[in-house]
């Protein structure tokens, strides 16, 4: 498998694209919007758009999945049920920051252990509530490569304060869910620079070793630091 992503719409939100060398045929993760410039990319590379992933609900992610789907005949997969609320107020979301974003009723909502076929690849699903409750990252366990959303970040995790949003989730989805994946790992953000699951066990100020070791020692539930005010996510 190869992939590549397209920084999309003013909020920068990557938009993968996941293909099969054999078949030609893809993967669109998270097409939030500028539709046209994905379709330009897989008519660059000579890509059959079989299925469009959606990890949430928010509009940045999701917004233009619809559009995406009708204009190459995709199918929409995801994100977990638990964000259906989410995807059926997407223009209202969009609306609100100007966006253009459409609501659909996705050929399957998915569940924490389900399989995403395309070609001949396979890419796993894992259920990581905590920036939403139906957010679902997506593993393909052949390249060690993982797309996880606004779950997790450089140095940074997703947002939780807001009415989706809750921190132990959060923090066990990632640890238990995406670090247990393997150090080796790299994963690919829903905004900014690409890391692996090592690096940030090591060095995340939120969610590492160390920073667990003094903001959650066992048996507590206090708060880590706060996220810089600045991330947008």
């Amino acid at each position: 498998m190869k992939f590549d992503w397209l920084p999309v719409t003013r909020f920068e939100q990557n938009c993968s694209i996941l293909w099969c060398e054999a078949t030609r045929k893809a993967a669109a993760i998270d097409p939030g919007g500028d539709i046209d410039q994905i379709r330009d990319f897989l008519e660059w590379e000579e890509l059959e758009l079989e299925v469009v992933l959606v990890t949430h609900g928010h509009f940045d992610h999701a917004g233009g999945a619809a559009a995406l789907a009708a204009a190459t005949g995709a199918r929409i997969e995801g994100p977990h049920q638990g964000d259906q609320h989410l995807i059926e107020r997407l223009a209202e979301q969009g609306k609100r920051y100007g966006v253009r974003a459409e609501a659909y009723t996705p050929a399957r909502w998915l569940a924490d252990g389900d399989q995403i076929h395309f070609g001949q690849e396979t890419l796993q699903v894992l259920h990581c509530p905590g920036h939403t409750r139906g957010h679902v990252a997506y593993f393909h366990a052949a390249s060690r490569s993982a797309f996880v959303g606004d779950i997790l970040f450089r140095h940074a995790i997703g947002a939780w304060e807001h009415g989706d949003g809750d921190l132990v989730q959060l923090v066990e989805s990632i640890r238990n869910k995406l670090f247990a994946l393997g150090d080796d790992v790299r994963f690919l953000p829903g905004h900014g620079e690409t890391s692996n699951f090592g690096h940030e066990r090591a060095a995340n100020p939120f969610v590492g070793d160390e920073a667990l070791a003094q903001w959650w020692p066992p048996g507590s539930r206090g708060s880590p630091p706060k996220r810089p005010a600045d991330l947008p996510f």
